[in-house]
């Protein structure tokens, strides 16, 4: 067995040869999106157990975008995951590669196989609602009866709920894409952040006295509602953070064919950002997009968003 490291690992299971994985351990499985107030709940019960490596395990790609051909962007992407993960005890992500073939597992072949087999599970947590297996056939029932005669406990997760209802990961992406960030943070119970590479575009923000950096976004990533937001754009892998208007969307008054896009200005500050990575949090939408009659209505407008900008990141000082 290999020896426990500090950090959390990424880690790609095999179904053939799982040598990777520290075992036993003490496992919670799920999508855990967003890692929201109930997830973070749930992750309690896995670290509380101090004998076994803390684990989460979950599938990738979501098994609805194998099934059903559904496009499911993700709150937090694996790698944004990880340091989540990790300020919250846990030691090890491993994502399960889910095809048609794996979902054809049954309930108690997953339980079996996977979870004591190959993971060696000795503690078992999930939510109060979690299904599994083949057509959804398993519950917790099913797990309870499978580790009946073996040394595996299971935890039990009662689902979360405040005075708006039951705290999802679907919850907090009508409330990103209805532009809702504080409310949206409060359930997430961080900042909402994505992170990007900054790509040459076609120069239309100098034309307008306004540079902007564009970002080449993964395309797994949930995005926030169209519109014009304030926003902290941090270099990555730097303390360097600084007040900026965002721009998500099309450019419905320079090119309304153009694709959705996302482009940073940096408020006072002129800084070459080409090829390095800005992480962006979101603050508070100014407005919705507007088609203008020239551009020099529209470079009037950006002036006033900047100095929205402005008023908003002062207040949050």
């Amino acid at each position: 067995m290999p020896s426990k490291q500090q950090n959390c690992t990424f880690i790609v299971i095999s179904l053939i040869s799982p040598s990777e994985v520290q075992s036993p351990t003490s496992l919670a499985i799920g999508s855990f999106d967003g890692l929201h107030e109930g997830h973070r709940k749930l992750i309690k019960y896995v670290v509380e157990d101090q004998e076994y490596t803390p684990t989460i395990a979950s599938f990738w790609p979501h098994p609805r975008e194998i099934l059903y051909q559904e496009a499911r962007l993700r709150l937090d992407l694996p790698e944004e995951k990880l340091p989540l993960l990790e300020n919250l005890g846990i030691k090890q992500l491993v994502l399960i590669p889910f095809n048609k073939n794996f979902s054809k597992l049954s309930a108690h072949e997953f339980v079996t196989n996977i979870l004591l087999d190959q993971l060696q599970a000795k503690s078992i947590s999930v939510g109060a609602n979690f299904k599994f297996g083949y057509r959804r056939s398993g519950d917790v029932n099913t797990i309870n009866s499978l580790i009946k005669n073996t040394k595996t406990k299971l935890n039990i997760i009662p689902i979360l709920n405040d005075s708006n209802g039951r705290i999802s990961s679907s919850r907090v992406r009508n409330l990103l894409k209805n532009s809702q960030i504080d409310l949206a943070n409060q359930l997430l119970q961080r900042a909402y952040t994505f992170s990007g590479k900054v790509i040459k575009g076609k120069g239309l923000g100098k034309k307008l006295k306004c540079p902007t950096a564009n970002l080449q976004i993964d395309g797994r990533k949930f995005l926030p509602g169209e519109g014009v937001y304030a926003a902290w754009a941090k270099i990555d892998k730097t303390n360097l953070r600084y007040p900026s208007v965002m721009n998500l969307g099309t450019q419905p008054t320079i090119d309304p064919l153009s694709p959705s896009a996302v482009e940073i200005h940096l408020i006072d500050k002129a800084i070459n950002l080409y090829d390095l990575t800005l992480n962006i949090e979101p603050i508070r939408k100014i407005r919705s997009q507007i088609k203008f009659s020239d551009t020099s209505s529209l470079a009037n407008q950006i002036q006033k968003d900047i100095n929205t900008a402005k008023q908003i990141m002062k207040s949050l000082n």
